[in-house]
């Protein structure tokens, strides 16, 4: 994938609407792919009341794997499964379907936190991420509903080494009516971040949203400018960035890992952004950074504080883990 396509261009906002019945509709079918990839092991144990056997065990074990849960989480969860079997705790396949909805939610509550606002103008946020996970994309759907909260936000172009990155963000800072500090092609990454903190501070912005590089020549030299671009940001304001937040590709799989551990290691993740999910049967992977990233920060596992389930502007929604696992596991 070339640079200039890594990122995409504003597409037209889908209808709004409620965060109940609309978000679940939208939510199911960008977990249709997924769930597809779930049904030989899963879906299937809705269909009437089958006794537990090894086979349905086996099955189950294999459609988990398959949508990247992976090894590790699938292993724990069929652990967790195995002694209510023999006890016959769960006598028959929806039974067992039940305990599983139930424990996938378990290991995804701890990642279910909301993204909060402080009182710093600007509350800075970081977006880092390798190439083509849609940094841009989201950055431009979060300044869309941070308006519709009632915020002043500002855009800064940071990645200045992709071809048309800048030019991208502009578009959807044009599109969101949001200023965008920029320079050209090439620039100093650091000094527009910092000139876009100087004028949100002056102008009283509420949230700044930076976008940076995500692929210089080496991963060392990324996570070397991300660390420039924290240097000097926290001259203007020490308690900045307020949040660094890394976006996920749901495509990558288990890959999403190494990412969480690179970026983290570099500048303190504060929490995950995951997206492309409608375009993936490898939702899985939600799972594997659950069990994996728990001991990475201080009070526990990065929070993943929103999902993209679409092309939409309003695509970008507030991760719940309980509505997350129904989706997944419903019946087409």
């Amino acid at each position: 994938m070339s640079d200039a396509s890594d990122e995409s261009q504003p597409t037209a906002a889908s209808a709004e609407q409620p965060e109940g019945g609309g978000l679940w509709g939208r939510l199911k079918s960008g977990l249709s792919k997924t769930r597809a990839q779930l049904s030989a092991g899963v879906g299937t144990l809705i269909l009437g009341e089958k006794e537990i056997d090894e086979t349905v065990l086996e099955d189950l074990e294999t459609a988990l794997l398959l949508t990247d849960v992976g090894v590790e989480t699938t292993q724990a969860i069929m652990e967790d499964l195995a002694p209510k079997v023999a006890r016959r705790e769960l006598n028959n396949t929806r039974a067992l379907h039940g305990a599983l909805g139930g424990l996938l939610c378990d290991r995804l509550q701890p990642l279910q936190r909301q993204l909060q606002i402080t009182d710093k103008k600007p509350h800075v946020i970081f977006f880092v991420g390798v190439n083509g996970v849609g940094k841009t994309t989201t950055i431009g759907k979060l300044a869309k509903r941070l308006q519709g909260q009632g915020k002043s936000v500002m855009l800064a172009a940071g990645d200045t080494f992709r071809a048309a990155a800048v030019e991208q963000l502009q578009a959807w800072g044009d599109r969101n009516d949001v200023p965008v500090i920029s320079q050209a092609q090439g620039s100093d990454s650091a000094s527009v971040v910092f000139d876009a903190v100087q004028s949100a501070q002056a102008r009283g912005i509420d949230v700044l949203l930076v976008d940076t590089a995500g692929r210089l020549q080496a991963k060392t030299q990324l996570m070397d400018e991300l660390k420039k671009i924290h240097r000097v940001v926290t001259r203007l304001d020490e308690s900045a960035p307020h949040d660094v937040i890394l976006v996920l590709d749901g495509g990558v799989g288990q890959n999403a890992l190494s990412q969480v551990g690179l970026f983290n290691d570099a500048v303190n993740l504060t929490g995950l952004i995951i997206t492309k999910l409608d375009g993936t049967a490898k939702a899985g992977v939600i799972f594997a950074v659950a069990q994996n990233v728990s001991a990475m920060t201080q009070d526990g596992a990065i929070p993943i504080y929103f999902v993209g389930i679409g092309e939409g502007i309003d695509d970008l929604r507030p991760f719940a883990a309980t509505e997350f696992v129904d989706a997944l596991l419903a019946s087409e």
